[in-house]
């Protein structure tokens, strides 16, 4: 099994050696995965593919990564001003979508189980203020997922980077701003070290999903119990992370503040406006671009269309 994140990063990577670890101990060692990091046996970009033909059996991942082979994959996984978590595992468990996933991705031979959640990410790193969208044009901006496409549209030159590339990336000079993950998991890069104007909130990703994704014939080679076994770990794990991740995110903010001079700036509505027009356009095209995306992105918003009654009746806002 190949992780695309380090094990060093906490909530990121590290889970899913938790989860290695877990699914050994509660089979007896029947299902044992060997859980490699990134490169270790392919590139990141590849490992969607490898685990489809077999050549890796498994591994830690986000299913966005395999957006330039099955488009609609961000929308399994996150998406600009997409659900929080109660809305988001609602509709993958219980509203069809882990269901219309499984049918898109069949004739990949890949089995997902989501198993760990990210709680909303920053929206990236600056070396200057931005105070329009006319301070965006030609930025060279790391950013994942169709997050990147919004980007794009006002401006960016977005780019998918892995974790080591953002950093060189950043300390060279070939980009000049990064969005990557949240206070905990950026002050531990050191990414304020090369930008120190910090903006939130995560309009691109306010959930995300990782996954482990397991080639089908070594999937269905598992017994039924050590099937279950997997997916009760997974759930766990989705139980976990979330607890973690919203526990763990103040005190690396405050000492970025505090020791490196971070400015941390909250979008004005204008800027969030500009981020949901373009949103549209990108749902427009994408949706004419593909037909597993237009029905993706139909199921989640009948989905969070309903959701919108009951939660404006049983939550206070």
């Amino acid at each position: 099994m190949q992780s695309i994140f380090p094990k060093s990063l906490p909530l990121l990577g590290k889970p899913g050696w938790d989860v290695a670890d877990r699914i050994r101990l509660i089979t007896n060692g029947s299902v044992d995965f060997e859980v490699q990091n990134p490169g270790e046996l392919v590139s990141t970009g590849e490992v969607w593919d490898a685990v489809s033909t077999g050549a890796v059996e498994a591994s830690w991942y986000s299913i966005g990564f395999a957006e330039g082979v099955i488009p609609s994959a961000p929308l399994f996984t996150t998406f600009p001003f997409g659900p929080d978590i109660r809305e988001y595992s609602a509709w993958w468990y219980n509203g069809g979508g882990k269901e219309l996933w499984a049918e898109i991705t069949a004739p990949h031979g890949v089995t997902t189980i989501h198993c760990g959640v990210l709680v909303p990410e920053a929206s990236g790193w600056f070396r200057e203020p931005i105070e329009s969208v006319e301070d965006f044009q030609g930025i060279k901006m790391r950013f994942f997922g169709l997050g990147a496409s919004v980007m794009g549209k006002l401006g960016v030159e977005a780019q998918s980077m892995g974790v080591a590339d953002t950093v060189t990336a950043l300390n060279t000079g070939a980009i000049e701003a990064a969005e990557f993950g949240f206070p905990v998991l950026d002050e531990l890069l050191g990414l304020y070290e090369h930008a120190d104007h910090y903006y939130f909130p995560g309009w691109h990703q306010q959930t995300s999903f990782l996954s482990l994704i397991i080639n089908t014939d070594v999937w269905e080679g598992f017994s039924e119990s050590e099937q279950a076994a997997i997916e009760d770990v997974c759930a766990a794990s989705m139980m976990r992370t979330t607890a973690e991740g919203e526990a763990v995110q103040l005190a690396p903010l405050a000492k970025m503040q505090a020791e490196n001079d971070v400015q941390v700036h909250r979008w004005s509505d204008e800027m969030l406006d500009a981020f949901r027009g373009a949103w549209a356009e990108v749902v427009e095209e994408k949706s004419a671009e593909d037909a597993d995306f237009k029905r993706a992105w139909e199921s989640i918003s009948a989905f969070r269309a309903s959701y919108d009654e009951w939660e404006s009746l049983g939550y206070l806002k």
